[in-house]
Formats: C-alpha cells, sequence, structure tokens
C-alpha cells in the first residue's frame, strides 16, 4: 500500500539511531520522516519548527475567540473607578 510522506527529506529508524544530530539536521530546518520497513512511522522535527507550529495553532486558536466575541457588546469601563 503506498504512502504519502509529509517530508522532502527521510530517514531510517537505523540512520536516527547511529547519529539522531545528524539525521534531524538533514532535513535543514524541516522535518524529516523517520520510516520504518520504508513506511512513515513518525516525523522528527526541530525545535526551532515545533515552537513556530505551537505559536500558529496558537494562533489559530485566538482568531477563533477573537471571531466568535467580535458580535458581542462592548462594555465602557472606568479603570479609575477601581482603583
Amino acid at each position: 500500500m503506498p504512502n504519502i510522506i509529509l517530508s522532502d527529506t527521510s530517514a531510517s529508524i537505523s540512520e536516527l539511531k547511529k547519529n539522531p544530530m545528524k539525521t534531524v539536521g538533514a532535513g535543514d530546518g524541516y522535518p524529516v520522516a523517520i520510516l520504518n520497513r520504508n513506511q512513515p512511522a513518525f516525523y522528527c522535527v526541530p525545535a526551532k519548527l515545533y515552537e513556530q507550529m505551537l505559536d500558529a495553532l496558537d494562533d489559530q486558536e485566538l482568531i477563533k475567540l477573537v471571531n466568535e466575541r467580535c458580535k458581542e457588546v462592548l462594555v465602557d469601563v472606568d479603570l479609575d473607578h477601581f482603583a
């Protein structure tokens, strides 16, 4: 059965075990597909890219929240009143 590999670079689990940093570096900042018997088992994602992915997911959640609340009635608040 054919598999879609969502990465330009791939490596075997054996290659990953031999030299993990070289394997992740082979992706040049992008994910590396780790193959088990020529089928993708998982993706090795560099830390910087992983952080960017999490930030993008957080941004999507915030956009969703803003869109849900954009039609709510605005309430004026006097901050000096609470001081």
